[in-house]
């Protein structure tokens, strides 16, 4: 008798660890299929193409999270206003699921929606914050939009609650751009945020970056932020194309194991050929 009860209890607990296999493996296999449709949706959402402009050199690298559970909110984004001359965006949002990948399409078809009324980083910035808070989400973004002439070189700037951006001259000098950012947007209604202006030289680079970019298990942002200073500064003394560098970036980030989505625009700049 003592022995049929040890066998009916092995054989339940046999049936339980097999009920709980199951359930495991059904929780992984959904797990995977949201993060697939996520990252699928994300990609989905995110430019196919990128302007031509004379003079500007524009590269794009997104690299998903190292452990397939943060994908979802970063974004990048390029396109010409209707003055000629160049929007340049990117961003993060809170969250990293499905719902965050559907938010990231709204944030970016409204800052390209409204880009065709102003094309003032700030007024835009603004103008979208408040679209994003009628639509009653709870989810918020962080972002950086730029405006740049590209016969000239100016470049506008205003960032809402995102890392600033970096950059270097073919002379040598880099640096990350020290200016005032704002909230990030769908926090509060009637937000302001300020621009800055800076000036891209012939050679020179400035490069935006999502937070995966410069933050890991075993680097700070600072760390990270001096990481692409340097990749950057050598980058220009060395001429090498914006892709190159784009390239560069995202491979650093991940040698060290980025626990988040990882997305960098470079932009550069040259002498604009004769026009047609």
């Amino acid at each position: 008798m003592h022995r049929k009860r040890t066998t009916d209890d092995g054989d339940e607990l046999l049936a339980r660890l097999g009920w709980l296999t199951a359930q495991a493996r059904e929780r992984a296999e959904l797990q995977r299929a949201q993060v697939e449709l996520a990252t699928a949706l994300q990609r989905g959402m995110l430019p196919r193409d990128l302007p031509r402009v004379p003079g500007v050199h524009l590269a794009v690298r997104y690299a998903p999270a190292c452990h397939g559970l943060n994908v979802g909110g970063d974004w990048y984004d390029a396109f010409v206003l209707t003055d000629g001359r160049v929007g340049l965006c990117i961003g993060d949002v809170q969250g990293h699921n499905i719902e965050a990948a559907a938010f990231m399409g709204q944030v970016r078809a409204g800052l390209r929606a409204l880009a065709s009324v102003t094309g003032e980083p700030g007024e835009l910035l603004g103008r979208t914050n408040d679209l994003l808070i009628s639509l009653g989400s709870e989810l918020f973004a962080t972002c950086t939009f730029i405006r740049l002439d590209p016969v000239t070189g100016i470049l506008e700037s205003a960032r809402a609650g995102h890392i600033p951006f970096v950059w270097a001259t073919a002379d040598g000098k880099s640096g990350v751009v020290d200016d005032e950012g704002g909230p990030p947007l769908g926090i509060a209604r009637g937000m302001e945020y300020r621009v800055s202006r800076h000036r891209l030289t012939t050679g020179g680079v400035f490069v935006l970056l999502t937070d995966g970019v410069v933050e890991g298990p075993s680097l700070s942002v600072d760390e990270g932020l001096d990481r692409v200073v340097r990749l950057a500064g050598i980058a220009a003394v060395a001429g090498l194309e914006a892709h190159a560098l784009a390239a560069a970036v995202i491979r650093g980030a991940e040698s060290v194991g980025h626990e988040d989505d990882a997305a960098v625009l470079v932009v550069g700049h040259d002498e604009p050929g004769p026009q047609p």
